[in-house]
């Protein structure tokens, strides 16, 4: 299992560090501010577990979030209690008030660990995967979405959905024709109920068709922004972790 720490005060970083070792379980890698741990994320693979503290010493550290799609569980470790909601929107494991309890800590950990599928790990290179896919295990994925159009319900097929997006807290759906739609569910929840041959989430707010690409260029820090064939309401920018899961599932 890997873990960072992210706390922008050293000695409290030293001394979770010394609390986490009798736990049995080392942090790799301490960050101490917003902009320090973006870099760090933009070019490592992201770990199993962040301890992270709220305000650094230059923001607070929901803005990592917002430039990078962190795939890690978080205990968020803070001296205020007032930012609680908003933790829990995110992969919030727990929330940790400072000066942080032992007990409190071991709790915390204990309740992640529970999360963790205990399976053996498989090692499966891509033509591996390739070939899963040609016959994958049998499963029915969503073949439609009903949306509210005034006082009517209208069906979607998928077939005719560009991409899901979100934007200010909704999730929509948006079609070939150029409309969109708000959807009554999360792009979490898409995650289980879109075909994944089909349907690629590029970052955080998007998903995309496969068959809605009409171009691919390069963009900065090493991403790719996507041109379909009708959608304007936002860049379609692939996060720069998933760039190379993307190109193999276009192929």
């Amino acid at each position: 299992m890997t873990t960072i720490i992210i706390e922008d005060e050293k000695p409290s970083a030293r001394r979770l560090q010394r609390m986490l070792d009798t736990l049995d379980l080392k942090a790799e890698t301490m960050l101490h501010s917003v902009e320090e741990s973006i870099a760090w994320f933009q070019n490592n693979a992201h770990p199993d577990l962040i301890f992270l503290d709220i305000q650094l010493s230059d923001g607070l550290s929901f803005e990592i979030f917002e430039s990078i799609d962190i795939q890690s569980a978080v205990i968020f470790t803070t001296a205020y209690d007032e930012y609680a909601l908003q933790a829990f929107k995110l992969n919030s494991i727990d929330y940790l008030l400072k000066p942080i309890d032992d007990e409190d800590l071991a709790k915390a950990v204990a309740k992640y660990k529970t999360r963790i599928p205990k399976q053996q790990k498989v090692t499966l290179d891509f033509d591996d995967i390739k070939k899963l896919l040609v016959n994958p295990i049998e499963r029915e994925y969503k073949k439609r979405f009903s949306v509210k159009v005034g006082q009517h319900l209208k069906l979607i097929n998928i077939e005719d959905i560009e991409c899901f997006y979100s934007e200010n807290k909704g999730t929509y759906l948006y079609t070939k024709e150029g409309r969109n739609y708000l959807l009554d569910t999360t792009l979490e929840q898409l995650e289980n109920e879109l075909e994944p041959q089909q349907f690629f989430r590029i970052n955080r707010k998007l998903f995309v068709n496969i068959h809605a690409i009409k171009d691919m260029v390069s963009y900065t820090n090493s991403r790719l922004q996507i041109k379909l064939n009708s959608f304007n309401e936002q860049e379609v920018i692939v996060a720069r972790e998933r760039v190379k899961d993307f190109k193999n599932w276009l192929e």
